[in-house]
């Protein structure tokens, strides 16, 4: 049998960083994400031995080892062998060829470590007769990324993989809760045909970027507490803002959040990142945001209909390359196939 999983990868439009739990456990947090059409997609062979190996079609790697050795974490394919190490150890352990693919570059700021994280969860769960709800199969995905593998970061992705749609994620020191938001579809679509998603042409490791937001924000620095209290604030401003239409304040507290963002580390843009917003700004856009933790990665912009080719070609000029998408209500799906 031949299982295949894929999870979506999700724009985040404010609240990142309200959702590590140094910050929300003391304050509350609040994100408001949406997936896209854009996935990671695993397939699960067994195999007749017991040998794992792990296929990276992207980067053409593959790692092998014993299903009863403990794999080596050197930095390649981590999250997949961690998570088979997790699931696997679930009554009989077996061998299996896995197969991973994603439609976003490593450091996109599109959640692709969670979303492969995720769909190597679930191909891995389907395969197994593991049954976890959504909630159960968040924590689980978090756990592998920020315990296990001690990569620093928060949970606003593993839940938008899990959950899939336009969410409001609310983070407590007790529970977390996900809040579908029920957005009419002529506005959904409205949105789409102002939005424009502009990969900057460099990918950033995140780890230093997050660590350095924690380490502002224990050290009390006024500028981190403020900026993260406004992007907690913006993530439900802009809820109300989607559900009645009101994109033209939608785009305005998209501006905001990246301001804020700003505020809480200064060090997730540069002089680049900076031109190619300004430019933006100057063609037409009326907001926008970097996504993920900084340094690089997309820029979300939101356009003027009639302005989106000069933005499209001026940032072009800068080394922009823009990518189609639109949002999804799907979040992790699982299935059987009989073909490779």
């Amino acid at each position: 049998m031949i299982v295949r999983a894929r999870a979506p990868l999700r724009i985040s439009f404010a609240g990142g960083i309200t959702d590590m739990p140094s910050y929300y456990v003391e304050h509350g947090g609040a994100v408001l994400v949406s997936t896209i059409n854009r996935y990671t997609l695993v397939t699960l062979r067994p195999r007749e031995d017991s040998e794992v190996h792990i296929h990276s079609i992207d980067f053409d790697q593959i790692v092998k080892y014993h299903v009863d050795e403990e794999p080596i974490h050197d930095g390649i394919l981590d999250l997949a062998k961690v998570a088979v190490r997790r699931l696997n150890s679930h009554g009989r352990r077996t061998g299996l060829d896995m197969y991973l693919q994603s439609d976003a570059p490593a450091g996109s700021g599109l959640g692709g470590s969670a979303s492969l994280t995720v769909a190597v969860l679930g191909a891995l769960g389907h395969a197994l007769g593991v049954r976890m709800d959504n909630y159960q199969m968040a924590e689980l995905a978090y756990t592998i990324e920020r315990v296990d593998l001690r990569i620093s970061g928060g949970k606003q992705d593993q839940y938008a993989a899990v959950f899939g749609g336009f969410n409001l994620i609310e983070f407590g020191r007790d529970a977390i809760v996900v809040n579908p938001l029920r957005i009419p579809a002529h506005i959904l679509n409205d949105l789409e045909s102002h939005l424009l998603l502009c990969y900057t042409g460099k990918t950033r490791l995140s780890a230093g970027l997050i660590d350095r937001q924690e380490q502002l924000y224990r050290q009390g620095r006024a500028e981190t507490t403020s900026g993260l209290h406004a992007l907690r604030q913006l993530a439900y401003d802009i809820k109300d803002y989607l559900l009645k239409g009101h994109l033209d304040q939608f785009a305005e507290a998209l501006d905001a959040a990246w301001v804020s963002k700003r505020k809480v580390n200064p060090d997730i843009t540069d002089s680049h990142i900076d031109e190619m917003y300004h430019v933006a700004r100057g063609s037409g856009a009326l907001g926008g945001k970097l996504l993920g933790a900084g340094g690089g990665g997309y820029l979300l912009l939101f356009c003027q209909v009639d302005k989106k080719r000069s933005v499209r070609e001026r940032l072009e000029k800068l080394g922009g390359q823009f990518a189609d998408f639109s949002f999804t209500t799907e979040g992790l799906q699982t299935w059987e196939s009989h073909c490779l």
